[in-house]
């Protein structure tokens, strides 16, 4: 019987040379660490990222923050964390499908919305406005000051001390809500394809969702929907001449199910032709390349932007989505200014950061991390 090789760091780097493609990012090759590690004996870099990720408490908190529906709204309404888990699937799908290193698109997936505030992007719009004169507030950056600077696990170093790529793909995650800065990772360059595709899996799970969610609550209409040429696309593909009599629970289920099929399928087949196109042949290639690899055909890109707009003006202008943004902001802007009047009434954590971070900073970070429901109880 031939001996079982054992798993160690040098199998995992041979396995990733033996399954990875050409453009895929590498655990053996990372630029590092800000603080110098003892790597782990069975475990690889990008591997080790996810983990701490998932254990910070930063990822628990996402559990109780607004993707559209605050959490008392109902149960079964996504949430951050979700929504999180939803992308970090896609992904890891479109990954395995492209060769790609999976634990980095992983990694970079769960924590692409760690900085999120509470009340979705109405939280974070209140704190840019806030922080105007004070380098402003972007979601991206805060999930990158959450890893690098804000997380206590600890002794040895601040933050979770990931490593250079996967937090190069969370400040350069871009997307119609995301505008990234870059300054310090590489400007020039282009991310890897696994910090690409994050940008499209969150698209990807956001629409899907919210529109399933929108038609479980009634602020999304079925006869509205129905007229959209992805649901349509989708219900062809299903095989559905038309929607079933009744609630069509299970039908809207397969057609959201069919639709997030036809764009991880286009999305992979898209990228595909274009790395042949582009003449891509290692992972510096696609580092150095003009034009983004990953996206969707024209077909395809034209249907998704039909159907966020549908989104925009129908669910996330909808009077329920703007009367809890009315409160959400309200919440927010006074919790601020008490806390700017009060800053004792900050924890010791908080107020030992003054005057290192200034005071609306702290503030800010103190803020974005609360839950909706903390923040609701502490106003």
């Amino acid at each position: 019987m031939a001996q079982r090789r054992k798993i160690d760091r040098e199998y995992l780097h041979d396995n990733e040379d033996h399954l990875l493609s050409p453009l895929a990012a590498r655990s053996k090759y990372t630029r590092g660490r800000q603080y110098p590690e003892e790597p782990h004996p069975y475990r690889a870099e990008f591997q080790r990222d996810r983990e701490r990720i998932i254990h910070c408490r930063a990822f628990r908190r996402l559990e109780y923050k607004t993707q559209v529906f605050v959490n008392h709204e109902g149960d079964h309404y996504r949430t951050r964390l979700t929504h999180t888990i939803e992308v970090a699937q896609i992904a890891r799908s479109i990954a395995r499908a492209l060769r790609l290193n999976e634990d980095l698109a992983e990694g970079i997936a769960l924590a692409h919305d760690l900085g999120h505030t509470p009340f979705g992007h109405t939280g974070e719009t209140v704190l840019n406005g806030l922080l105007k004169e004070d380098g402003g507030f972007e979601h991206n950056r805060q999930s990158l000051r959450v890893v690098d600077m804000l997380e206590e696990r600890y002794q040895d170093f601040p933050g979770l001390n990931l490593t250079w790529e996967t937090r190069e793909g969370i400040i350069k995650h871009s997307t119609s809500y995301d505008h990234p800065e870059v300054s310090d990772f590489a400007p020039g360059e282009r991310p890897g394809l696994e910090a690409q595709i994050i940008d499209f899996a969150d698209e990807i799970a956001y629409n899907n969702h919210d529109l399933d969610d929108g038609l479980s609550s009634g602020m999304l209409d079925r006869e509205g929907v129905a007229g959209l040429a992805l649901w349509r696309h989708a219900m062809k593909a299903a095989g559905m001449a038309d929607m079933p009599r009744g609630s069509g629970k299970l039908a809207v289920s397969r057609i959201i199910r069919t639709i997030i099929n036809l764009l991880v399928t286009d999305l992979i087949a898209t990228t595909e032709r274009n790395v042949v196109r582009l003449g891509l042949s290692s992972y510096d290639d696609v580092r150095r390349c003009a034009e983004k690899p990953v996206g969707f055909s024209g077909e395809i890109a034209a249907m998704s932007e039909e159907l966020k707009r549908h989104l925009m003006k129908n669910l996330y202008r909808h009077y329920r989505v703007v009367r809890m943004g009315i409160k959400a902001e309200r919440v927010i802007e006074e919790l601020f200014g008490i806390y700017c009047e009060h800053p004792d009434a900050l924890p010791d954590a908080y107020r030992a950061r003054i005057g290192s971070d200034g005071l609306k900073r702290t503030i800010a970070d103190y803020i974005a991390g609360m839950t909706d429901r903390y923040a609701i109880l502490e106003h």
